[in-house]
C-alpha cells in the first residue's frame, strides 16, 4: 500500500482529498501545519506528498527545498498545488516533480498519484 501525505489547509478540500484517496485504497497521512510537514515526513515516509503551495499564508516552497536534502528519508515524488498559476516555474526549480493548478478535478489527482505509484511498482 502506497502512502501519500498530504499538506491542505482547506478542511474541506482536505476532507474530499482524504476521501478519495483512501478509496482509491492509498494510506493518508495530512496536516495542516506548515511546521508539522518534516517531522510529519520523518515519520512516515510517505511515498507521495500531495502540498499546497500556501499552507496558513506561509509559502510551502522552501519545504520542497528542505525536503529534497533529508538525507535519503524523502519521498521520491512532490506533488504541489496551487490557486496561483504564477507558481509553476518556481515551484519545480525548487524541485517539485509536478505542479497541478486549481482548480483541478479529483480523476486528475488520481490519475497523477496512480501514475507515479506505478511507475515504483512496475521498477
Amino acid at each position: 500500500m502506497h502512502t501519500v501525505m498530504l499538506v491542505e489547509d482547506d478542511r474541506e478540500m482536505g476532507r474530499l482529498m482524504r476521501f478519495l484517496l483512501e478509496l482509491e485504497g492509498y494510506r493518508v497521512v495530512s496536516t495542516d501545519v506548515y511546521e508539522d510537514v518534516l517531522p510529519l515526513l520523518q515519520e512516515t515516509l510517505p511515498d507521495v506528498i500531495f502540498m499546497d503551495v500556501h499552507v496558513h499564508g506561509k509559502e510551502t516552497i522552501d519545504l520542497i527545498q528542505r525536503v529534497r536534502v533529508l538525507d535519503g528519508q524523502a519521498a521520491d515524488t512532490v506533488l504541489v498545488m496551487t490557486s496561483a498559476r504564477d507558481c509553476y516555474l518556481e515551484c519545480l526549480r525548487a524541485g517539485a516533480d509536478r505542479f497541478i493548478p486549481k482548480p483541478f478535478l479529483p480523476d486528475q489527482i488520481i490519475e497523477e498519484i496512480g501514475g507515479l505509484c506505478g511507475q515504483w511498482s512496475a521498477e
